[in-house]
């Protein structure tokens, strides 16, 4: 092989290594908290593996019945539980969205473990069961979503008429159809979750901001296919495009 060759050979086996070499640093420091299984650190986005928490948009039934937005109590509670702590992240791989998936610790705790069991996150059992004995333990403590009922996090962003209704106990008469409409009913779910989402006669995803031109016009009907986006990023991800006017 000649010696420009070679060369060339060496540097492309050198490019195809370093996303192992990145994946292969811990990364460190204090995080900005997005949602329930989503941070920060520094520029890295990363997601916690093995869990999946409850979206900003995401509403519970709690113990009386009443609508709350559990989705944003999960991303306020851990990031009142980290604060101005430092975190380890260990990088696993790298999703569809580019983001970083990593198991976490934080003050040596680990923080997806810390999640689960306190209620505020699933074990994602798809892709890991290292947490389903803390989700038990959340289920018969009646530990945050679990003191009443909800829809699995990854069910809400799929959520139809046939969603399936977890609880501590039995839920509710009337539960399905509550949290299937508070998905989209005419208030949005939290003052982080303004976006409208709604699909047009050609069945394509359309997301407006506040500041659209259409936005008070878009009628919040569960009816209609419609829902609540608690950022750019969210639609984006679900698939929806911002509207052209």
């Amino acid at each position: 092989m000649r010696t420009g060759t070679l060369r060339k050979f060496l540097i492309a086996l050198f490019l195809l290594g370093l996303p192992s070499l990145a994946l292969a640093a811990d990364i460190t420091g204090t995080a900005k908290v997005r949602d329930g299984d989503s941070v920060v650190i520094g520029t890295t986005r990363i997601r916690l593996g093995g869990i999946d928490a409850p979206s900003a948009d995401q509403l519970c039934l709690n113990t009386k019945s009443e609508r709350w937005t559990c989705g944003v109590a999960a991303r306020d509670e851990l990031a009142k539980y980290t604060e101005g702590k430092t975190w380890v992240c260990h990088a696993r791989s790298i999703d569809r969205r580019g983001r970083t998936v990593a198991r976490c610790e934080v003050g040596g705790e680990d923080i997806q473990k810390w999640l689960v069991r306190n209620g505020w996150a699933l074990a994602y059992v798809r892709v890991s069961k290292d947490y389903e004995a803390d989700e038990a333990a959340a289920r018969e403590a009646k530990a945050g979503m679990w003191q009443g009922a909800f829809i699995a996090p990854w069910d809400w962003r799929v959520r139809n008429k046939k969603t399936a209704i977890l609880g501590a106990t039995k839920p509710p008469e009337g539960a399905h159809a509550v949290l299937l409409a508070s998905a989209s009913g005419p208030v949005a779910p939290s003052p982080d979750c303004t976006i409208k989402g709604n699909v047009n006669s050609s069945g394509e995803c359309i997301y407006h901001q506040p500041t659209s031109r259409w936005y008070a016009q878009i009628k919040m009907k569960i009816s209609k296919g419609t829902r609540w986006f608690c950022s750019v990023e969210e639609a984006e991800a679900a698939g929806c495009r911002e509207t052209k006017r």
